[in-house]
């Protein structure tokens, strides 16, 4: 019998909420590298001219074929995936040899791992139509032949214009287990910690990560409407958004917040 992936991420979601864990939290310090560009190595996946990521591990589902995220994703090795903590997190790369590359920096948002990328050093492996925009004008297609080529990159804050914090709540999703995918983060883009609180409740109970930029929590039976607290990873900036899930919440819906981080990093 084979198990959909509903209920394989219901189970396990309801793992993570029963494990205890003794270790502390780690904390990543990223601002090192927001103003330093760094080495890395960039390949490109797809069609030549095409938005890359059909979907993703990141689980963004069909946001990846629209604008904003549009042609500007990227897959990452897991250096920078993190365990999907990575997920949401903007860079800008840019490419060495003046021959052919252009002078500015093309931004990526993470929505994808490449298992197959480089363990060890940085890899970038990005859409068609993000790796052409690395070149001069006229140059995309040849610099797409090379197959490889190295980089250099930085982190960016991310700049979703005229979007606020959003939640996907995730199909299969019941009022004693519910999974969110959060969509449209400004500013860092990664996520570190998240919190729910129900209706007329003054407890934040703790979400857990199950993969890429979904969360989920086990109990019951949940009450809406649900307020939710994010905590970025990189520099552990707060931001809640009250009542923002409806007391009549429906699986598959999108549930937009009035708020956003502050687009800088």
């Amino acid at each position: 019998m084979q198990l959909s992936p509903v209920i394989i991420l219901a189970t396990l979601c309801i793992v993570l909420q029963l494990l205890v864990t003794s270790s502390a939290p780690v904390t990543t310090n990223s601002h090192a590298s927001n103003s330093h560009w760094l080495p890395a190595v960039a390949t490109w996946y797809g069609s030549a001219n095409g938005d890359g990521s059909d979907g993703g591990a990141c689980g963004y589902g069909t946001l990846v074929d629209v604008k904003p995220l549009h042609a500007r994703v990227g897959a990452v090795n897991p250096i920078l995936f993190k365990n999907g903590e990575g997920c949401g997190a903007c860079y800008k790369v840019r490419c060495l040899d003046r021959s052919i590359c252009s002078r500015r920096a093309v931004t990526v948002i993470i929505t994808d791992e490449c298992p197959g990328c480089s363990k060890t050093n940085t890899h970038f492996d990005l859409s068609g139509a993000a790796f052409g925009r690395l070149a001069i004008s006229g140059e995309s297609g040849p610099l797409r032949n090379r197959g490889l080529i190295p980089v250099i990159y930085r982190r960016t804050a991310c700049k979703y214009r005229g979007k606020n914090i959003a939640f996907h709540v995730n199909e299969g999703s019941t009022d004693f287990w519910l999974s969110l995918l959060v969509e449209f983060e400004d500013g860092e883009g990664d996520i570190g910690s998240m919190h729910i609180r129900q209706a007329g409740a003054s407890e934040w109970l703790e979400m857990k990560h199950v993969w890429g930029a979904n969360w989920c929590i086990v109990g019951g039976p949940l009450k809406g409407p649900f307020s939710i607290k994010l905590t970025t990873l990189s520099a552990g900036k707060t931001l809640s958004a009250t009542d923002v899930v409806p007391r009549n919440w429906a699986p598959k819906a999108t549930y937009t917040s009035r708020l956003n981080f502050s687009p800088v990093l």
